[in-house]
């Protein structure tokens, strides 16, 4: 039996935050019914959107299987009065509008926790739902990426900020948002009263950086971001393998991990020399430790480093194309990756699986994402 067996999901979203949320949700058991207006989800023509004349669209198609599609126009009475039917059935309501667009339909959570007491109620905004940038706009670029610091801290001062691939932030945020769900409907179990969870980029973001802005706050001032050729931990840092091959040393505890690393590179002679002999040496010679290592590391390729590092105890990982992640085995064994029905006559989509496995249950998706008002007709005609 899938966790959620059982429990009844309503999602009005768009793009990906709210719809991936639903997504886990229906990978782990729930009914989950995406309403969508007319002309569809956006996402449903993200190729499109930047010029591509592309008809298929896997991440619509990752983050809506399992789901059944419904067409709603929401600007009708009609329309609404259908919707409140489904919540009226429904354990959980998953909404990335923004709050005047939802109390502008008469779905923002005050109204609707008086018309169905007991919803579960999860709300994701770019900006929360206080202050006065509420109503702003607000894709995770913007939002989790770049309001909350995250953009800034990446790359040494002076630099301009690196660029975000797509969704990393909308899909952190629909992690909190089903952490959020769930703790509610755990909740609901103990009081029989539904509830709301308020989630929102920026705050997801915020929480993200925790680290730094922890600093921030006690010190009133950021850490360093440092070049690579002059990072304060030189055995936690990038290289270059001799066939051009990047990887990462990952001894974060320098003087653990220190023997370690002198062992594999065969030289020991580094831990003699008085520039580098202690973790505090080290931290005031890093140019020279790092330009070593640089040196040293370009002298053979990256699987004659792997397996030197792994007999000595080296913590390492190599940084792998998205190819190469697709195709690497730890990550198919762990059940990183899924395959899930195509949409309508489409081919089976190979993709990326929820970040959260059940031992002993199958997650795997039931189906795939609907085409637009699919369900439409067979939804509707069960609240008859």
């Amino acid at each position: 039996m899938r966790p959620l067996e059982g429990y009844r999901v309503v999602e009005l979203g768009i793009w990906v935050a709210a719809p991936a949320a639903a997504a886990m949700m229906a990978d782990w058991g729930a009914e989950v019914i995406k309403v969508e207006s007319p002309g569809g989800d956006p996402n449903r023509y993200t190729l499109k959107h930047v010029g591509q004349d592309v008809d298929s669209a896997p991440p619509f198609e990752t983050d809506n299987r399992g789901k059944r599609g419904v067409v709603l126009d929401l600007r009708t009475e009609e329309g609404l009065a259908d919707l409140h039917r489904l919540l009226e059935r429904a354990d959980v309501f998953v909404t990335n509008l923004r709050p005047g667009a939802l109390e502008r339909l008469g779905l923002d959570p005050d109204t609707l926790r008086e018309r169905h007491p007991a919803l579960v109620v999860g709300t994701l905004t770019g900006y929360g739902w206080t202050g006065a940038e509420r109503d702003r706009a607000g894709y995770d670029v913007s939002a989790f990426w770049a309001r909350p610091g995250i953009a800034a801290m990446l790359n040494p001062v002076g630099e301009p900020p690196p660029g975000i691939r797509p969704g990393l932030g909308d899909r952190t945020a629909a992690s909190n948002l089903v952490a959020g769900v769930l703790a509610a409907l755990l909740r609901r179990e103990r009081t029989g009263e539904g509830g709301v969870v308020d989630v929102s980029l920026l705050r997801s973001g915020t929480y993200a950086i925790g680290n730094d802005l922890a600093l921030q706050n006690f010190f009133g001032k950021r850490g360093r971001t440092r070049p690579r050729t002059e990072h304060e931990s030189p055995l936690y840092n990038s290289y270059q393998a001799g066939d051009g091959r990047w990887f990462w040393l990952v001894g974060l505890e320098g003087n653990r991990h220190w023997p370690g690393v002198l062992a594999a590179l065969g030289r020991q002679d580094l831990g003699e020399d008085e520039r580098f002999a202690t973790g505090r040496a080290r931290r005031g010679h890093v140019r020279e430790l790092i330009a070593v290592f640089d040196e040293e590391f370009g002298k053979r390729p990256l699987a004659e480093w792997a397996e030197r590092f792994d007999v000595h105890g080296v913590w390492w990982a190599p940084v792998q194309t998205l190819a190469e992640a697709s195709a690497d085995p730890q990550a198919e064994a762990v059940g990183a990756f899924v395959e899930q029905p195509g949409m309508g006559e489409g081919p089976v989509l190979r993709t990326v699986a929820t970040p959260v496995g059940f031992w002993g249950v199958d997650d795997k998706p039931r189906a795939g994402a609907p085409a637009l008002g699919q369900h439409t007709a067979e939804v509707l005609g069960e609240l008859d």
